[in-house]
């Protein structure tokens, strides 16, 4: 699969994400294509230096069960993740009141941080946000602790918990 025949087949409009949930083409194999825990991508152990097609594969990227696929719509690849396919890097107030939080990950995707885009935690205790179509990214150690020192300390039925608000979303960073 060339990048060109990708590009082709994917035809996006504008900065939308084409709509792969709607595309079921033939499986065609793996490729040694590999997402690191860290975010970076990796062809055949060279890691992609081109952020534009960092961007332009990840915007094909669909998860099945626990396996990932680049998708267009004529041909489905398995590829291999280590852990999410995104990491979660920036955040800021979308407002000055400070009730709206944009996030952003590693290949540029923004979005509010809201019910729409959950948190989640794994069995470590790993912060993970819904990007879009149960494509996890991953938060960021920095980011996690700059949430930490906005959160407040807040009695829920789980016990205390550090908790902030965006979009009318609790936010929970876990019990202490």
């Amino acid at each position: 699969m060339s990048l060109d025949k990708i590009s082709t087949q994917i035809k996006t409009h504008g900065n939308k994400i084409p709509p792969v949930e709607l595309w079921n083409p033939d499986y065609c194999g793996e490729i040694d294509l590999q997402i690191k825990a860290n975010g970076d991508w990796f062809y055949a152990g060279t890691i992609f230096k081109r952020p534009a097609l960092v961007k332009l594969l990840s915007s094909v990227l669909k998860k099945e069960q626990d396996e990932y696929f680049l998708v267009t719509p004529v041909e489905k690849i398995k590829i291999t993740v280590e852990d999410a396919p995104f990491v979660l890097t920036q955040w800021y107030w979308q407002d000055d009141d400070k009730t709206i939080m944009m996030v952003k990950n590693n290949v540029g995707d923004e979005f509010i941080l809201n019910a729409q885009h959950p948190i989640t935690k794994n069995d470590k205790g790993e912060l993970y946000v819904n990007v879009r179509r149960n494509l996890l990214a991953k938060v960021h150690r920095n980011v996690f602790y700059q949430w930490v020192d906005l959160a407040k300390e807040v009695k829920t039925n789980k016990g205390t918990e550090l908790v902030f608000t965006s979009d009318n979303y609790n936010v929970s960073l876990g019990e202490i």
